[in-house]
């Protein structure tokens, strides 16, 4: 007889019956495993969390007073009749893939992940498994990411050349995650990093926690852009071209997203210039992740779902697409990804 599947996909979130529990659910439940702070997969109004010990403190201070519980990466957790463990999925500081096993059937669910180490987060980690469920954000062979030491050599050319000019340099970016990969990319020497306070405000969050940040300035309404010369901005996307921008004066704005890998985004959406840099996987490291599981069946969730359905079907894999609230990386959200 077959048995019940162990993770079914509801109008709450992905399910665990055996465990009683959801994973990134979008509507309130009673128990919620969580595999990173983004607001597309970290909610308000669950009874209870379970996130990963750095993950916690970002959720704590965006969604406020919540009862919730921390456990380390690999640490084996027996919720009811489910083996619960997280392990790292690379994309931000604390992001996790939750692997779940019941009666010797293992899924995992990677939430975001990316395969590159981009020395902030944890890096990326496969987990061996009968099911997979992933992400497809950048499930297109377009989306082919270049060396971070290359993006980083192209972004401090650029803010150089903005100084040279006389102007500030604001570059879009999520606060979480994205921002301080970033700070770790800049070239200090060339000018003093500012950050919006929504960028800076997470940057104190993971620094109380023991991450490794350069040295910035709060770009509140206070500060004053004359004692800052030749400065980077980092700055949530929204904010670029706001009032709050423009009291900076003479300046140019970038996007750093995957996204710039697409000549018509850039276009329309990037500012005087796009730099392709992403959290998630590309085409190549999407496809890897997948063949490192060893699953044969594969969920694919938010992103380009038909296409790279489409591919896994057709290369030995069994791949339906499953419903999800996830967003992936977007030019307009303040912090999805």
């Amino acid at each position: 007889m077959a048995r019940d599947p162990v993770l079914t996909f509801t109008d709450r979130g992905i399910y665990c019956a055996a465990g009683d529990f959801y994973i990134d659910p979008w509507r309130p439940v009673d128990r919620a495993l969580i595999t990173h702070g983004h607001a597309d997969h970290a909610r308000g109004g669950m009874g209870g969390y379970l996130a990963t010990h750095v993950a916690l403190p970002v959720m704590r201070y965006r969604l406020g007073e919540i009862t919730a519980d921390g456990i380390g990466f690999g640490e084996v957790r027996q919720i009811r009749d489910a083996s619960v463990s997280f392990h790292p999925a690379g994309h931000v500081p604390g992001s996790a893939q939750i692997r779940v096993e019941v009666a010797g059937e293992v899924w995992v669910v990677s939430g975001d992940y990316k395969v590159t180490n981009d020395g902030l987060s944890e890096a990326f980690e496969p987990v061996n498994c009968h099911h997979f469920i992933t992400e497809s954000t950048f499930g297109l062979p377009v989306f082919r990411w270049q060396p971070q030491a290359t993006v980083a050599a192209e972004i401090n050319a650029w803010w150089a050349a903005c100084k040279a000019a006389g102007k500030t340099a604001f570059l879009g970016a999520y606060a979480l995650g994205k921002a301080q990969r970033l700070l770790t990319m800049l070239d200090p020497e060339i000018g003093p990093i500012l950050c919006h306070s929504a960028v800076e405000n997470t940057n104190d969050v993971l620094r109380g926690q023991g991450l490794h940040l350069p040295d910035t300035v709060r770009a509140d309404a206070e500060v004053s852009p004359r004692d800052h010369p030749g400065a980077l901005v980092l700055s949530p996307p929204s904010a670029l071209g706001s009032k709050w921008a423009r009291k900076f004066g003479a300046q140019e704005s970038a996007f750093a997203s995957g996204w710039m890998a697409l000549r018509g985004v850039r276009r329309r959406r990037a500012g005087d210039r796009g730099f392709v840099i992403s959290d998630h996987a590309d085409w190549n490291g999407l496809l890897w992740a997948i063949r490192e599981t060893g699953a044969e069946n594969i969920y694919v969730t938010h992103g380009y779902t038909d296409i790279f359905t489409r591919y896994l079907n057709d290369n030995g894999w069994r791949a339906r697409i499953v419903p999800t609230q996830f967003e992936g990386e977007s030019l307009d959200a303040g912090d999805a990804a």
